[in-house]
């Protein structure tokens, strides 16, 4: 798995989601239920991760739904 980002925005992760899932790709959010040990005060970030083989084709879609600058390096 690769990260394709870490945000708390929970707006974002939606939107990332539904982008990737209109191109056939599995998305899995880490993280996504930290809210219970951390008191949901929403510090601890989540992230994003594709599979490997499909970081290079969800980086393109998001690049291109104009979320390039929300990327990790990688």
């Amino acid at each position: 798995m690769i990260e394709l980002l870490r945000t708390n925005d929970l707006v974002l992760i939606s939107r990332v989601e539904a982008i990737l899932a209109e191109i056939g790709l599995a998305v899995f959010v880490a993280d996504r239920h930290m809210s219970a040990l951390e008191g949901s005060l929403s510090f601890l970030p989540r992230r994003v991760l594709v599979a490997a083989d499909a970081a290079a084709r969800a980086r393109m879609a998001l690049a291109e739904a104009g979320l390039g600058a929300e990327l990790r390096d990688g």
